[in-house]
Order: structure tokens, then C-alpha cells, then sequence
């Protein structure tokens, strides 16, 4: 885990939730939820999760991409 650093966006107000198995979920699983998330990966669509020292990765396909550096108005670098 890096922390804070000049290349990364803080998103504050995110919340985390483990969701265990009821009549919401079928399976056990972890929410993340912010507006702008919505706005980056939208509904229905998969992405790629990875652990890493101190938490996760979430990669994120091409058109979420696309999306994410219209949000924040960051050029692509190659």
C-alpha cells in the first residue's frame, strides 16, 4: 500500500460494506459506493479485482477508462 500520493484522487466519502449471504445477496461479497463510481463503472458491468498488501486493485476495462479520464480531465500517457 502506497497512501497518498500526487498521482492519486482521494474519493471521499466512499463507503465499504462486507455483505454476507441474505436476501439481498446471494453470495458474500464486498460493496463499494459512491455516486462517482456510477459514473465510471455503470451498471452491469464486470471489471477485474486483485488483492494487494494492504487491500485491493480494480482494474478498470477501456471504456471505463475513457470515462474516468473525461471525469477528472486526464490525458491518456501511451
Amino acid at each position: 500500500m502506497t497512501g497518498p500520493l500526487q498521482s492519486k484522487k482521494l474519493l471521499r466519502g466512499a463507503k465499504v460494506y462486507i455483505h454476507f449471504k441474505d436476501e439481498y445477496a446471494k453470495i458474500e461479497h464486498i460493496d463499494v459506493e459512491h455516486p462517482k463510481l456510477n459514473e465510471i463503472i455503470k451498471d452491469k458491468e464486470s471489471t477485474y479485482a486483485a488483492g494487494k498488501k494492504g487491500g485491493f486493485f480494480l482494474g478498470l476495462k477501456k471504456p471505463m477508462l475513457e470515462r474516468l479520464r473525461k471525469i477528472y480531465k486526464v490525458k491518456s500517457k501511451g
